[in-house]
């Protein structure tokens, strides 16, 4: 069956074709599963040279749709971290997932690295051009010559004119932080490099059903969060866990809620294999995609359920796949599954929004994603946070546990 563009794809590509060619630098800011690679690489098709850099668990998809829609184009794919192994120049640079660039005040590596090849034109792909602070714009911009801020020296120049710095104390010390900037007026510099492509311009119809469950755990899990939260310490006979800072104590926590413990050793330990089986008991007949936090969550879930980590596996087989949050949110298409399971929750509000949409696909009216809650954790108070569009930081939490010593 021939590969065609939908309507308001062809959209995208002639504006962003367009913005291209005047200004050399364009933004496809594109929700979930808008198909924004296929836009991508339709427009790649005018150059000679391309350079497409991406995260390397989307490698393969977007190699799928290279060849899906029968493309030519001299193109090289890459993830981020292997940059330094290619040389040479090229007309465009398709940078996707932008935002996992958008480290400030100071340049991540990656933004380093991807601005020596910047030299022509640049096409950012995102979802979520901000997902947590409107001065993650700076460096994904910043990459090109032909940013419209370049005009400033480096982030903090440009923080003076768009910014407010505030004061905040961390469990290092007081430091300043850089987030609180005007996207009003930053919007008013960006709009013209931007296509934004909604779920509602796609004809998309698919609602997300949250559904909560709260998961006993064993007693002693409930013991052993009380005797940290209070002793900041528990020796055992072997390893140790040690909380002397509210963020350590926060990170414990977390991992303790959910049934596992990161040792100060780095040794990992599965507690309670409580939510692992609950899966297993209470979903037994669905296709299940499972979202966990902390390695050794993983090898809970392993214990007890039949598991890859391969997207081509699960889709080809009976098995279910369990992925990290973080490296799953983004690029995977899980719509497969019958369900989304959340084992954990990420501090992050950026991991909620993405995780949560994994699923979505113009065929499907309906996503059901499950939120599994310790009794006796903290996974309940992060989600009023992430669900709000707040990270889940040691201020909340300190707050939620009367925890007042730094």
């Amino acid at each position: 069956m021939e590969f065609k563009l939908r309507n308001y794809q062809e959209d995208a590509v002639q504006n962003c074709n367009q913005i291209l060619q005047k200004y050399k630098l364009c933004i496809l800011n594109g929700e979930v599963r808008t198909g924004k690679t296929h836009v991508a690489l339709d427009v790649a098709k005018n150059y000679q040279n391309v350079l497409f850099v991406t995260k390397k668990k989307a490698i393969s998809s977007i190699e799928s749709d290279y060849h899906a829609a029968c493309h030519s184009f001299t193109w090289t794919i890459i993830n981020y971290e292997s940059l330094h192994k290619i040389t040479g120049k090229f007309d465009l640079v398709i940078v996707d997932e932008s935002h996992s660039i958008s480290a400030f005040p100071k340049p991540s590596k990656r933004a380093k690295d991807l601005k020596k090849f910047c030299i022509n034109d640049v096409m950012l792909l995102t979802g979520t051009l901000i997902p947590e602070s409107n001065s993650q714009i700076f460096h994904q911009l910043w990459i090109s010559k032909f940013s419209p801020f370049n005009r400033f020296k480096n982030f903090y120049a440009w923080f003076r004119k768009y910014g407010k710095p505030e004061i905040i104390y961390t469990a290092y010390g007081q430091s300043t932080s850089y987030k609180n900037s005007n996207w009003d007026l930053i919007k008013k510099e960006i709009d013209y490099l931007r296509v934004i492509v909604t779920q509602k311009d796609a004809g998309f119809k698919c609602e997300i059903t949250n559904h909560f469950h709260t998961v006993t755990m064993k007693p002693q899990t409930d013991a052993l969060i009380k005797r940290l939260i209070k002793d900041r310490v528990i020796e055992g006979n072997n390893e140790t866990i040690i909380a002397d800072s509210p963020a350590k104590l926060q990170q414990k926590v977390h991992q303790m809620s959910s049934g596992t413990i990161k040792f100060d050793s780095g040794e990992r330990m599965v507690l309670d294999y409580s939510k692992a089986y609950f899966i297993a008991d209470k979903f037994k007949a669905k296709k299940k995609a499972i979202f966990y936090k902390f390695t050794a969550e993983l090898h809970a879930i392993q214990s007890v359920l039949d598991v890859t980590q391969d997207i081509e596996e699960f889709n080809n087989s009976n098995k279910d796949i369990a992925l990290q949050i973080v490296s799953g949110r983004e690029g995977t298409n899980l719509s497969a599954a019958d369900c989304l399971i959340m084992y954990n929750i990420d501090f992050s509000a950026v991991s909620y929004w993405q995780a949560r949409d994994r699923m979505t696909v113009l065929s499907r009216k309906e996503n059901h994603v499950h939120w599994l809650f310790s009794d006796c954790g903290i996974c309940s108070k992060v989600f009023q946070a992430v669900s709000n569009k707040f990270d889940y930081n040691l201020k909340l939490f300190k707050k939620d546990y009367g925890i007042k010593k730094n």
